[in-house]
């Protein structure tokens, strides 16, 4: 099923592609393996386009400057823990520093969330939003195991997840809790078939240890790291197990490493329900009438409405496909990752109310991973593989009940939505390694830390909890009071200027400043 509570970034290129359809990767290889993997040299070439693994899509279009994107394949150990074993390909790619030669500091390490989004893909489509970094920087983004071309988990095909997403993820009676969980175990034994051997060596830890790695096959001694959402919770892990290695890092979006999965799932309750809140107050708060409700609460009770109705009667979405309660649920979610999509999710929901789907089931394929030719990525597949690899909880049918009226009581739209979520680890064939990271690193250099006080996917309290679980001396936290999941990509100049003050020069903002 949908899981937009671990969800936690990288659909928002594809929201922005596919709804301007609606609306209007990489090759190489490194050389010759080396005994040591440290001295490979990586091959770079211009990049191909896209997997389907990976979104598919173009190539990536050269950068202003006439410059090419360019990309490499890195060998890495399968199993971390038989270092001199089976490798595996990690796909890079690259765009280097702008700048003169003499005032580059190095490469400046990407991740952008999910777990499971593309780095490969993801890093071009933003890649004008981080010119000014580029001109001291190599900018670096990469497919983490599991995900993209990085040996990719598999589990359902395009047809058999156009028929799992349509399911009903919020079951209101024994019948349909049985064909969720059915459904549920038929998904995570597709993924055991297909990818059983990559999927015990998908956790975070894994992927800290590959960026290690890249660290110095990219010829640093420190990693410059800029990691969002879920990227946060990937740095933070790459901090606690090399403290000496740690350069110049910003931790956007911040996920609270304290939380085991079930708290995780109820804060983002509560997180997507402050975001709706905040969305239907703007729409009323605008000098014309808002077409979706008169007041705020009207807003609200509107949507709850046109849910309850999908749930008894489904509408016209993409065809042939419909718009399900639960498709209309995640395209909700979906649009709330970001301000700039709230005037989509006013349309959405004006031409829901009309009978008309599309809108709101192309967010909800943004958040599922899939384009507009019917194809999956695999970001659904990779997500499920490395939250179940990492969460040691498991949480059964009866236990979800029994924690229902918690989730309803923090949103009574999402609440449903996201405890239903929990359930998708339960029959998993891997153990989760921990109840939650350990993300401490004593010795590491200042690493900012930015919250966003209205962030639906990452709350805000998560960034002073990361702070504190960094140790004393290491976590810098900002507060950037806005909207949407992030904060450097709302533009804001305070929110930038802070980040490229420490990138850039070392200058390290006050702790405690508050950006607006």
């Amino acid at each position: 099923m949908p899981n937009p509570s671990r969800l936690r970034a990288a659909a928002l290129t594809a929201t922005a592609l596919a709804l301007s359809v609606l609306l209007a990767g990489c090759g190489g290889g490194s050389q010759e393996d080396d005994e040591d993997l440290t001295g490979q040299k990586l091959d770079w070439k211009d990049c191909p386009a896209p997997s389907e693994a990976e979104g598919g899509g173009a190539a990536p279009s050269p950068l202003p400057d006439g410059d090419a994107w360019q990309c490499a394949t890195m060998r890495a150990p399968l199993d971390w823990d038989d270092p001199e074993g089976d490798t595996i390909g990690l796909a890079l790619i690259r765009a280097e520093a702008s700048g003169a030669a003499d005032r580059r500091i190095g490469s400046l390490v990407f991740n952008f969330g999910g777990p499971g989004g593309s780095g490969v893909t993801t890093l071009p489509a933003f890649g004008q939003d981080y010119a000014k970094l580029r001109t001291r920087y190599d900018l670096v983004s990469f497919d983490p195991r599991g995900v993209g071309r990085s040996d990719p988990v598999e589990c359902l095909d395009d047809e058999q997840l156009d028929t799992y997403f349509q399911q009903d993820a919020t079951p209101d009676d024994r019948a349909e809790r049985t064909e969720l969980v059915d459904n549920t175990e038929k998904f995570n034994a597709a993924c055991e078939k297909h990818s059983k051997q990559i999927l015990p060596h998908v956790r975070t830890t894994d992927a800290a240890r590959d960026m290690d790695l890249m660290r110095q096959v990219l010829g640093d001694d420190e990693l410059h790291y800029f990691g969002i959402s879920y990227g946060t919770e990937l740095g933070g892990v790459y901090a606690h197990l090399f403290p000496e290695h740690v350069g110049r890092a910003v931790f956007d979006a911040v996920v609270d490493p304290t939380q085991t999965a079930e708290q995780s799932s109820l804060g983002q309750a509560k997180g997507f329900q402050l975001a709706l809140d905040n969305f239907a107050e703007d729409c009323v708060s605008k000098t014309e009438d808002c077409p979706v409700g008169d007041t705020a609460e009207d807003v609200k009770t509107r949507i709850a409405r046109l849910l309850k109705d999908l749930d008894r009667k489904p509408i016209p979405g993409v065809f042939p496909r419909e718009l399900t309660e639960t498709a209309a649920t995640g395209g909700i979610a979906q649009a709330l990752y970001s301000k700039d999509f709230w005037e989509y999710l006013t349309e959405g929901l004006e031409q829901a109310y009309d009978g008309d789907g599309r809108v709101l089931m192309v967010l909800s394929d943004a958040l599922n991973g899939r384009n507009e030719d019917g194809e999956y990525s695999n970001i659904t597949a990779a997500n499920v593989a490395i939250n179940c690899a990492d969460d040691k909880p498991r949480y059964d049918p009866a236990y979800v009940e029994g924690k229902l009226p918690a989730f309803r009581d923090a949103s009574p739209l999402f609440g449903d939505y996201l405890a239903w979520s929990m359930v998708s680890c339960t029959d998993w064939p891997v153990a989760g390694a921990a109840d939650h990271p350990d993300v401490s690193a004593p010795g590491a250099p200042p690493i900012l830390v930015i919250g966003n006080t209205g962030d639906p996917a990452t709350p805000y309290e998560g960034a002073g909890r990361m702070v504190d679980a960094l140790g004393k001396g290491v976590g810098v936290e900002l507060t950037y009071r806005g909207q949407g999941h992030g904060a450097y990509d709302s533009k804001n100049r305070c929110v930038q200027d802070a980040v490229h003050g420490y990138l850039l020069d070392g200058r390290v903002p006050a702790a405690g400043t508050v950006c607006s």
